[in-house]
């Protein structure tokens, strides 16, 4: 017997009543860890529900009383950080040091949170016209909705839950089913810092789960990070139901580099940002672009260090990638190596038949390296989302700029290069929504904003940051008048300020 993953409801916990269960594996070992309720429409009714009775109350609340839960929740996350990440580490595989620092990068929106007065301030203009005085506020946009993918099931809904709640919404997560217990233990934790029951409640669930917010006339917003299939999806689904969008979909992110580049801080940063968290990340580097001469030299050095990852399940503190999140997931991955074999790019280190002793079961891969990959192979076209880096030549800086630019997916691009004017050239013209120089994953601060461009994202904000503020919330705009003298009578003609 294993136990049961349920819901968090209306500051609850709820056990399943749909009678669906999904598994949630250990994929170290490749064994079902425990399960996972898979949630009906009536329980995710019932938490919107919940959602739309804590709303008035907590838009009502002053931001600085928001503010102090936010404060109080950037502490219990402090504390638990260990504890957060080895949940992250026992459900997804990451290595543990991977995990604590994904709970990181969610925890720094949590501080942006904590400053939402003033993030919430409005604008006020005297004198717009005479005795005429026009003044905005943000207001909050009501139930927000979550779904979550299952490589960061901290750190994502950190990116939405904490900004969507500081602007005085309530919130509905629907994290990922194949990690669920974190999200789970994060609203405990939002409870336990003074959040009232209804501000977030979690349901675990699979496509009935997610139809239902995306059709239920009482979600108002939709914040959505995964594949681009499934975003396409959600961003059609939900305009079409009313709903405010946000979907932050797949990539093949590429890095040029130069002839100038440092060689071995390039190599570098390709082993940490192509295999680390085993590929599974939205902003992983999956191509690296060797422009003239470099290649030769750059397949050279990546090759020694791509056989010699150290490929342990997450717990070890010596590993480098752990396994994949699901069986399925591997065999996916593996079928992509496969695919590149068949189309002729040239496989210069072979993972697929990794095998660890003891977790012969596990969900693991060894790092794979392709050279002499092509534009128009899959492998180059289409996301694989697995320790597997391909090599593409090209002749020139332009050449380079061009295969950015007319991939379908524009998340994030990074240029290795010591000179400035190849540095400053891509960054202004490269097509990608995310850049950076000498900067592998170029994953903006929480003061910043997050978000792609292209196939990459559908929607017209990012996420946290500024552009997260102004998503979770609506604005509106007042002119007022306080007038002392007798009435000028009735104005037919568009008013005109004097």
């Amino acid at each position: 017997m294993v136990a049961t993953v349920d819901h968090f409801i209306n500051g609850q916990i709820k056990k399943g009543k749909s009678g669906r269960v999904g598994d949630v594996f250990n994929p170290a070992t490749g064994e079902v860890a425990r399960k996972v309720a898979l949630a009906s429409a009536d329980e995710v009714s019932a938490a919107i529900e919940s959602a739309r009775a804590a709303l008035p109350k907590w838009a009502e609340t002053p931001p600085l009383q928001r503010a102090r839960v936010m404060f109080k929740f950037k502490e219990l996350i402090e504390k638990h950080m260990d504890e957060l990440a080895a949940i992250v580490t026992d459900e997804h595989g990451k290595v543990l040091s991977d995990a604590r620092g994904s709970v990181q990068r969610g925890l720094e929106v949590v501080e942006f949170a904590c400053g939402i007065p003033h993030l919430l301030r409005g604008d006020y203009t005297e004198n717009v016209g005479r005795g005429v005085d026009s003044y905005s506020v943000r207001q909050p946009v009501g139930v927000c909705a979550g779904i979550t993918p299952f490589n960061f099931p901290v750190m994502v809904p950190l990116w939405m839950f904490p900004i969507a709640a500081a602007c005085g919404n309530t919130f509905i997560l629907k994290p990922s089913e194949k990690d669920p217990s974190a999200s789970m233990r994060l609203a405990e934790l939002f409870k336990e810092a003074g959040a009232p029951d209804g501000v977030l409640n979690v349901v675990n669930g699979d496509k009935e789960a997610v139809d239902t917010l995306l059709t239920d006339p009482g979600v108002n917003a939709i914040s959505f990070v995964g594949s681009t299939g499934v975003g396409e999806y959600i961003y059609r689904t939900g305009c079409g139901n009313g709903k405010r969008v946000q979907a932050l979909c797949g990539a093949k992110n590429h890095m040029v580099v130069m002839p100038d580049a440092d060689l071995d801080k390039a190599v570098d940063g390709l082993m940490g940002a192509g295999y680390g968290s085993a590929g599974e990340r939205c902003m992983a580097i999956s191509v690296a672009v060797a422009v003239g001469d470099s290649a030769d030299a750059l397949v050279e050095r990546l090759a020694p260090k791509v056989r010699e990852l150290k490929v342990a399940p997450g717990t070890d503190p010596e590993a480098e990638m752990g396994p994949l999140i699901t069986r399925d997931h591997l065999n996916k991955v593996r079928g992509y190596v496969d695919l590149g074999v068949d189309e002729g790019a040239d496989l210069v280190v072979d993972g697929r038949d990794l095998k660890l002793q003891g977790y012969e079961d596990g969900f693991f891969i060894g790092g794979c390296l392709f050279d002499n990959v092509r534009p128009e192979m899959r492998i180059y076209q289409e996301e694989i989302f697995g320790p597997v880096l391909g090599v593409v030549r090209v002749p020139d800086f332009a050449s380079a700029m061009e295969l950015v630019n007319n991939h379908q997916y524009g998340n994030g691009a990074s240029i290795f290069t010591n000179n400035g004017d190849a540095a400053r050239t891509f960054a202004t013209k490269c097509n990608i929504g995310m850049v950076g120089i000498n900067v592998p994953i170029p994953v903006p601060m929480a003061f910043h904003s997050f978000g792609g461009w292209k196939s990459s994202a559908f929607g017209d904000h990012g996420i946290y940051g500024m552009e997260g503020v102004h998503f979770y919330t609506k604005l509106k705009t007042m002119t007022s008048r306080w007038p002392t003298t007798i009435s000028e009578g009735a104005q037919f003609t568009m008013p005109v300020m004097r």
